[in-house]
């Protein structure tokens, strides 16, 4: 395979094609469903595969350090290609549940926006400080600097699932509103976070299937009622 490209033959592809990003362009595809079940009023499945994009994500970077003779142009594309794939399932696909679930005044869409622009901040600032670890060390990173914005395919769809032990459809849209600011401003803000080692990435990512497993058998909480919420020119909310 010449660098950069794939192909049989005269036909060629651009990119880099082998199993260390088959994770990440899985996470892209789920993302992509995700933002067809939101825009279609099918929230509980948009925060299903918002948490399978989550649960791959975790996952793709072990992946892909498993290939041990990958070229420093392979190292680039796969930093390039996990952001990138990152700021469609973190960045854009969260933004559209939580308007689709009650954050849809003028004040709720500039939060949106704003968490938005700190997770594409947080990206790109990633990808050029991790493209120089890369080249002074092969170690792998022992903390996260900032919140990672994988974080919200976690904590979003763990509200959803306590919602019913909410009192109300306004505390959980009050809720949703912080849990966004808190979120999208820890993307940005310098701290360290020691990462998960791996029985804990195993408890994690139990925990999280297991949360999403009740909100598809289960699928009652107080954004359910949000179906019933008018918007401008007569429109329902549907088929949550």
């Amino acid at each position: 395979m010449r660098q950069g490209f794939a192909g049989i033959g005269d036909f060629q592809m651009l990119g880099f094609w082998d199993y260390t990003v088959v994770l990440t362009y899985i996470s892209f595809a789920f993302s992509g469903i995700g933002i067809f079940c939101a825009v279609s009023h099918h929230v509980r499945w948009a925060i299903f595969f918002l948490a399978c994009s989550g649960l791959c994500d975790m996952f793709d970077g072990k992946v892909a350090r498993t290939k041990k003779n990958r070229t420093e142009d392979e190292k680039r594309f796969g930093i390039q290609i996990d952001s990138l794939c990152d700021m469609v399932c973190f960045g854009i696909l969260p933004v559209i549940i939580c308007y689709k679930s009650g954050m849809n005044h003028i004040y709720s869409i500039v939060i949106l926006i704003l968490y938005s622009l700190a997770g594409l901040i947080r990206l790109a600032y990633f990808n050029v400080m991790e493209e120089k670890r890369q080249q002074e060390t092969e170690e792998d990173k022992k903390y996260y600097q900032g919140l990672p914005i994988t974080s919200m395919a976690i904590a979003l769809p763990l509200l959803f699932v306590l919602s019913p032990l909410l009192p109300g459809r306004e505390v959980f849209v009050v809720i949703l509103h912080l849990l966004v600011i808190t979120v999208g401003t820890l993307f940005i803000v310098n701290f360290r976070l020691r990462k998960p080692s791996v029985p804990e990435l195993v408890l994690l990512v139990g925990a999280v299937a297991f949360a999403v497993a009740i909100l598809i058998v289960i699928g009652r909480g107080w954004w359910v009622f949000l179906r019933q919420t008018a918007f401008p020119g007569g429109g329902y909310l549907t088929g949550i």
